[in-house]
């Protein structure tokens, strides 16, 4: 219905515009040479005027769409532009405006004394466009120095609002962000119970649509996941408040296709720290200089510490990769891997530890029957 009646807006648009265009020809014609040889009656004059008006009237019908379009994406720029504009700027630019409109309104007053060809109505335009930008520039820029004070008590009265706001949020430390396969994998939930993370939780608008479409899988495997993270996210939601981070006014994000370059990108506009267990991400994000807080890592780090010489009695279970290895699990799902111990398969036994390797990946640990 909005677009019917915008569309009808601008053919009427169209229409006067055509009008306006056949009365400046018509002004032409009268004013040059062709005025002599020219000679229109008064019908012929209003089928003319009919006949402009009719086709600006259908081109701006044909172009409506389009004028549509433009004009949102103009108004989704300027807003975006305007969000990142401090209020103070807003402010003190708006009164540069007026100021740089009242002076131009004096300066016309002489400049419209000129009578020669338009030129005083000319240099008029002009003066306002001029002493406008003019106002809005120097205010923005020098507010500070020409509104001290009342700047000074915007900012103090800004500050004092955003603290408390951030107090009341509980936000002493760095956001963090979290992507999709930390909360597919649920333990982010239990983390959070115990208060070990502080600040605000952010989940970004476009992993609520990653998530979304892996719930809506065709896959079964993936389906159940996505599913699994929607209930856990919902069960964060209720119990910790998280945010969820519309992203739509970061234009800076709308070049990059992929979700993880996303998350690093917006990471490094707001300050924040990416939360993950994504292996993959977590190096990349470690290039950019982005600060990552991966669960695996916090896993392995509350595991038992196990030492090189340790003796322990395990069940293996089955063959490992590499000749006559086998492999073995302890509770906590660390996987080791036993040297010479094929034909032990099925049985208990005793082992020394010979090695540990630790990873972002996980911990393996490597030893050996004691003899």
């Amino acid at each position: 219905m909005l677009k019917k009646l915008l569309r009808i807006i601008l053919t009427f648009a169209g229409l006067a515009f055509g009008y306006g265009v056949f009365l400046f020809l018509k002004f032409l014609l009268q004013g040059s040479a062709l005025n002599t040889s020219i000679i229109l009656t008064e019908t012929q004059t209003f089928i003319a005027g009919i006949i402009c008006s009719g086709l600006f009237g259908i081109i701006f019908f044909i172009l409506a769409p389009y004028i549509r379009r433009r004009g949102i994406k103009v108004a989704k720029t300027i807003e975006g532009d305007l969000l990142n504009v401090p209020s103070n700027e807003i402010f003190t630019g708006t009164i540069g405006l007026i100021s740089g409109l009242v002076i131009a309104f004096f300066i016309s007053q002489i400049l419209n004394t000129i009578q020669f060809l338009y030129i005083g109505t000319i240099l008029s335009i002009f003066t306002y466009i001029f002493m406008a930008y003019l106002g809005v520039t120097i205010a923005a820029k020098k507010g500070s120095d020409i509104l001290p004070h009342l700047v000074n008590i915007k900012k103090s009265q800004a500050g004092v609002s955003q603290s408390q706001k951030l107090k009341n949020k509980g936000i002493d430390a760095t956001a963090k962000i979290l992507d999709t396969s930390v909360i597919i994998d649920g333990r982010i939930a239990d983390i959070l119970k115990t208060g070990f993370i502080e600040g605000l939780i952010i989940i970004p608008e476009f992993v609520l649509v990653e998530l979304r479409h892996v719930a809506d899988s065709s896959d079964n495997l993936k389906r159940n996941r996505g599913r699994r993270g929607l209930d856990i996210l919902n069960k964060m939601q209720k119990e910790h408040g998280i945010e969820i981070y519309n992203t739509g006014s970061e234009r800076a994000l709308d070049e990059f296709p992929e979700v993880d370059v996303k998350l690093i990108k917006l990471a490094q506009i707001m300050g924040g720290k990416v939360v993950t267990n994504d292996y993959n991400l977590n190096k990349v994000a470690m290039i950019k200089g982005v600060d990552v807080l991966n669960i695996n890592d916090l896993a392995n780090a509350l595991k038992p510490v196990v030492l090189p010489g340790e003796e322990m009695t395990l069940t293996l279970i089955k063959e490992g990769k590499e000749n006559n290895q086998a492999i073995a699990y302890l509770d906590d799902g660390t996987m080791i891997v036993v040297e010479d111990g094929k034909r032990y398969i099925g049985d208990e036994i005793e082992v020394i530890v010979t090695s540990v390797l630790q990873t972002s990946a996980g911990r393996m640990i490597f030893a050996k029957p004691k003899r």
